[in-house]
């Protein structure tokens, strides 16, 4: 981390000095590209903690899109602007079902959540093979890592219990309703539908034409709230909560049928080893998440993108 770090800082120190390193390093030209991409996104907090991270990536991918500007300043740094869309998932049932006394509170629970992300983030990327003078001169193949922050704007939501009928009901924010009596006397404020992460990663980037790149990355988002799925405390008084639709949300271990996947509970349930009455929700402890992406990239001609000149 120290490393991701310090290549971080040199990055950015080099934005205001591009002009500098370019009188220092007369042969090579900044140049600058536009992506496109998508990929997979996994989720990691109270529904899948990093201990069952196999079964958030086996059972729950969901997906991301988004796009990016990158700046090259020099043959090893560039500065990244990306804008992303992403969804993440968890389910105590999907994650239990094949094994309900694995983890009998996690079940138990039988909480789930959807929330998509909208993710705006600056980062620094550090090529490990430096780039040539000019743009068709660049490596065929570069790894590079790349380090930043991120502004997030989330919204978990649950489907609310099936309908009478057996169909999967809708979507239902869960903020608004502070299913653990976020906003009343003697709990916690209401939690932010924004947030900060530092996004890491690790890349490959390929040549495929003279004005075309490829790129696959990898990616760990640490974030800044405990409530991308809306869980973190303890389970509230139910008298306390100010509707029926947030008592129903808060606490769903009574629920027969799971209601994200309208799968039956009931005899999972009845195989259950004795379970001891749970006052906790969540566990205190900020949620993550990991993203995969495959983009392509467009060179823009240096001509087009061309930086001003500060002369004294």
């Amino acid at each position: 981390m120290r490393f991701l770090l310090t290549m971080l800082g040199l990055a950015l120190l080099g934005l205001p000095n591009a002009q500098a390193q370019r009188r220092a390093n007369s042969q090579f030209i900044p140049f600058s590209e536009v992506g496109l991409g998508g990929g997979s996104s996994f989720y990691l907090g109270e529904l899948s903690p990093p201990s069952q991270a196999f079964q958030s990536f086996s059972f729950l991918p969901r997906w991301n899109l988004g796009g990016s500007f990158t700046r090259h300043f020099n043959p090893h740094f560039s500065a990244r602007a990306s804008l992303m869309v992403i969804r993440l998932a968890g389910d105590d049932y999907s994650f239990n079902k094949d094994e309900p006394n694995l983890h009998p509170i996690q079940f138990q629970r039988n909480l789930h959540f959807r929330n998509d992300l909208k993710e705006l983030a600056l980062s620094g990327l550090y090529q490990f093979i430096p780039e040539g003078r000019r743009t068709n001169q660049r490596p065929s193949f570069t790894p590079y890592l790349t380090l930043g922050v991120a502004l997030v704007a989330h919204n978990p939501k649950a489907r609310a219990p099936v309908n009478a009928d057996g169909s999967l009901a809708d979507w239902v924010a869960l903020q608004p309703l502070g299913t653990e009596g976020q906003g009343l006397p003697g709990y916690a404020k209401p939690y932010s539908l924004l947030t900060v992460a530092i996004p890491a990663g690790a890349g490959l980037r390929w040549q495929l034409t003279e004005s075309l790149n490829l790129a696959a990355e990898i990616s760990f988002r640490y974030t800044f709230t405990d409530y991308l799925d809306d869980i973190s405390g303890l389970y509230p008084n139910p008298g306390d909560l100010p509707s029926g639709l947030s008592t129903t949300f808060s606490d769903r271990r009574a629920e027969p049928i799971a209601a994200r996947t309208g799968d039956d509970r009931t005899k999972a349930l009845s195989t259950l080893y004795a379970v001891p009455t749970e006052v906790r929700r969540g566990l205190a402890g900020n949620d993550y998440y990991i993203l995969t992406q495959l983009s392509i990239h467009y060179l823009i001609p240096p001509s087009i993108i061309k930086c001003p000149v500060f002369r004294r």
